[in-house]
């Protein structure tokens, strides 16, 4: 094992330990960012409470072009943890602990190489990307500060992604008339039966979406994943509640899709709110969002890092790019470990991200 390698492993193991799980999203402006302003001297820091947990630390030293972003917040840990989630274990070719792939390995890396190279770097540290509730990126956006490229660290096997899907959240009601089950039903009578109609059209459009296509990415990612309502079997449903989301193409018109969505239902719902959306990346009608992705291309290449397949998952990327940054995704780690029990990060990937931005801070 390098120097470089096991300075970063040794940052890992003290970010696994600081608790920032979200939720409950407890997480103050002392603890991994007071670790963080301690292991990055020479640097000018700001360290941000936006509230509710959300916690950011920009940091810059010279002049850099380059922006690197990376959230310290995991998700909770699950029960099928095999030992303590907050110790970092090192076995074989990985290290295994809660936020060791999403992504504090990233976090780790940033440090070890900002104490092994001298370069001019900027670093953005947040705390609230696992809610949904991006407090850290909008307030910094909201400064304008110039880049000309930003690498938004998530699990990419450290590969450079230029495009992912866009994400939308929906809440639906539907009110119907509490009755006895054995009378016939008008059509909107059941608000049950009103969403599994709603369902039905909704699952037959997402099948005509297949043939769809940007940078790789197919088809539209739908699913309903949660129908609750009704009180017992010969009880006519009075009320019921549905939600539903998708993942959206880039240039995908995404306030189109959900007028669809919401004629599918007859009659109109008694509720029909979008929770949360976040868009593709990159962002932007086609010819932009493709001009955009070249743009992210030219980049990955510029700083020579191998550029990987369009991804599923949603990140915080869409938000610089939409703001009108050059935006990549580039991080250690393998989305098929994040959020899992014993959640690891390949050693071989560590050290790529990590020499990766030495080279790049040298540059």
């Amino acid at each position: 094992m390098n120097d470089l390698l096991s300075s970063t492993l040794t940052h890992l193991r003290s970010l696994v330990a600081f608790d920032t799980r979200n939720p409950p999203r407890a997480i103050s402006t002392a603890g991994i960012f007071d670790y963080l302003s301690r292991n990055l001297p020479g640097f000018k820091i700001d360290v941000v409470d936006h509230g509710a947990g959300a916690v950011s630390l920009y940091a810059r030293r010279g002049k850099p072009g380059i922006l690197f972003n990376v959230h310290l917040d995991t998700v909770p840990d699950s029960p099928h943890w095999s030992a303590n989630p907050f110790e970092l274990r090192v076995v074989d070719d990985r290290a295994i602990g809660l936020g060791a792939c999403d992504i504090k390995g990233a976090a780790a890396a940033l440090l070890a190489a900002a104490n092994t190279v001298q370069g001019d770097a900027a670093f953005l540290f947040s705390s609230d990307e696992e809610a949904n509730d991006p407090r850290c990126i909008s307030a910094f956006l909201a400064r304008g500060i110039p880049y000309d490229a930003v690498l938004v660290a998530e699990p990419t096997r450290a590969e450079a992604v230029l495009a992912h899907r866009g994400i939308s959240s929906v809440l639906m009601r539907f009110a119907g008339t509490a009755g006895h089950a054995s009378t016939r039903q008008a059509i909107a009578d059941s608000a049950l039966h009103q969403a599994i109609r709603w369902g039905s059209r909704a699952l037959e459009h997402d099948d005509t979406c297949a043939h769809e296509r940007f940078g790789g990415l197919t088809g539209l990612r739908f699913n309903v994943g949660r129908i609750e309502g009704g009180i017992k079997a010969n009880m006519i449903a009075p009320s019921a509640e549905l939600r539903f989301g998708f993942r959206p193409l880039p240039s995908t018109d995404v306030d189109a899709l959900l007028r669809t969505f919401r004629d599918f239902a007859d009659p109109e719902p008694a509720e029909f709110s979008e929770t949360f959306r976040g868009p593709s990346l990159p962002s932007g009608a086609i010819a932009d969002a493709e001009a955009r992705r070249l743009a992210a291309r030219d980049v990955a290449d510029a700083l020579d890092l191998p550029i990987g397949n369009a991804v599923d998952f949603w990140t915080e990327a869409s938000l610089f790019s939409k703001a009108g940054y050059t935006t990549l995704v580039y991080g250690p780690g393998d989305i098929a470990q994040a959020h899992a029990a014993d959640e690891w990060v390949a050693l071989d990937q560590l050290n790529s991200h990590v020499e990766a931005v030495c080279r790049i801070i040298h540059e």
